[in-house]
């Protein structure tokens, strides 16, 4: 909640209007970005032992604890001229997610887990799950949200994931 991706879910509902490509912009994006990023994290578990992979986990998602804490801006320079609202969103989200907690975190998991199918869908479902409210509802939904808390609410999860991914059985992999 409150990162990049989200930021240009609000810009975009009110700036293009079209819920439904936006949304449907949102998820294709995110797919890509997700499958490409789970088979970085698979080449990477191929590389090294999976006791490295879980303390690299482990580590990776306390960083992205610490990291939650600060809140994200968008850089509103980059058009897309003469794009319709899918191609638009579709564009924007996946260079937005690039080098993201999100993107990261699903790198992170795609080497501790086998199933790069599961990891990809769990992130994508997370990734809608924050950002089509944000679309739907729009910069409204921020003025009732207190987003100082949601970023504390998020960095205790991720360092609720970084735990349990130490404490995880070594036979996920």
């Amino acid at each position: 909640m409150g990162d990049k991706t989200q930021l240009l879910s609000f810009v975009l509902a009110a700036k293009l209007k079209h819920r439904v490509p936006i949304i449907m912009g949102i998820l294709f994006a995110t797919l890509a970005n997700h499958f490409f990023a789970g088979y970085v994290g698979a080449w990477l578990a191929s590389l090294v032992s999976p006791k490295t992979i879980r303390w690299i986990v482990a580590i990776s998602f306390f960083a992205f604890g610490i990291w939650a804490l600060k809140p994200d801006t968008l850089d509103e320079n980059q058009k897309l001229r003469g794009a319709g609202v899918f191609v638009t969103t579709l564009i924007a989200f996946f260079i937005v997610e690039m080098g993201d907690k999100t993107q990261l975190a699903t790198i992170a998991l795609a080497a501790r887990y086998d199933s790069l199918f599961a990891v990809v869908m769990g992130t994508t479902l997370g990734m809608m799950i924050a950002n089509v409210p944000a679309v739907w509802v729009g910069e409204k939904l921020t003025h009732r949200i207190n987003m100082k808390i949601m970023h504390w609410i998020a960095a205790a999860l991720f360092i609720l994931l970084g735990v349990l991914s130490l404490f995880a059985p070594a036979s996920v992999r």
